[in-house]
């Protein structure tokens, strides 16, 4: 396909927590926009590198790596994969994060910090490993993947919404701090989007509120909105807040 057809032709993106699910959809857009891809996971190194199959399937070029990303030597490690790997590092999306169900009654101090540390923390680890390089690159796109019960409220997830409302501040100080950098800082919010869900995060908390859509949205539709703000053509929208949700929470 021509260069006309692949707008991030010869760039490189890192996409956390992208062994299923969303961040396999989003790994899959950005490879079919023509950037090259660094799969990542905690744990599920088969879901990784499965989607490193899938994106090299898609023509586009892929390394994986697993491993702990509150720790600032592993959000220095994956970077340094896409380096090692692609030369060059471009597109950063925060897709990783973690979930709970818990009353307020009933959630530990332990709880709240560990999901923290990994929607916030380990965020503006990468971001703050990730800059330079977009920087010496000329551009770069960090969208952060934000959660409607920061927005709309939940029971049971204090916790949750704590950590994505502060990964909104996050992206609007990453947006003030790196607009000199060419790069741009957006969050996507997901509403109620079909994808398989780890037990700890128990049942979802919005699964019978309707929507304008009458439906729960796909994987897929939540990566066009973030493959969007990676073009090259959106450099003018940074610090925003972008939310899919077919209807269920008017921004």
């Amino acid at each position: 396909m021509g260069a006309m057809c692949k707008p991030l032709g010869g760039s490189a993106a890192i996409v956390t927590g992208s062994a299923m699910n969303i961040g396999r959809e989003i790994c899959l857009k950005l490879a079919q926009m023509g950037a090259n891809v660094v799969t990542h996971a905690a744990r599920n190194r088969d879901g990784a590198e499965e989607t490193a199959e899938l994106v090299r399937s898609e023509g586009a070029e892929a390394a994986t790596w697993v491993g702990d990303l509150t720790d600032p030597t592993g959000a220095q490690a994956l970077v340094q994969t896409a380096l090692d790997a692609f030369g060059m590092l471009n597109v950063l999306v925060n897709n990783a994060a973690i979930r709970g169900n818990d009353a307020l009654a009933d959630m530990s101090l332990e709880k709240f910090r560990t999901i923290m540390r990994t929607n916030v923390e380990a965020p503006v680890l990468c971001a703050q490993a990730a800059a330079p390089h977009m920087a010496a690159s000329g551009w770069g796109r960090i969208v952060n993947i934000g959660g409607l019960s920061a927005h709309r409220g939940s029971k049971g997830r204090v916790h949750v919404a704590a950590s994505k409302m502060a990964l909104v501040g996050v992206t609007r100080a990453l947006a003030t701090e790196l607009a000199d950098e060419n790069i741009t800082s957006n969050i996507v919010v997901p509403g109620m989007i079909d994808t398989v869900r780890g037990a700890s995060a128990g049942a979802s908390p919005h699964g019978g509120h309707p929507n304008l859509l009458g439906r729960h949205g796909a994987p897929a539709e939540v990566a066009h909105a973030v493959a969007c703000l990676c073009h090259p053509d959106a450099a003018y929208t940074t610090g925003q807040t972008i939310h899919v949700n077919g209807g269920s929470y008017l921004d």
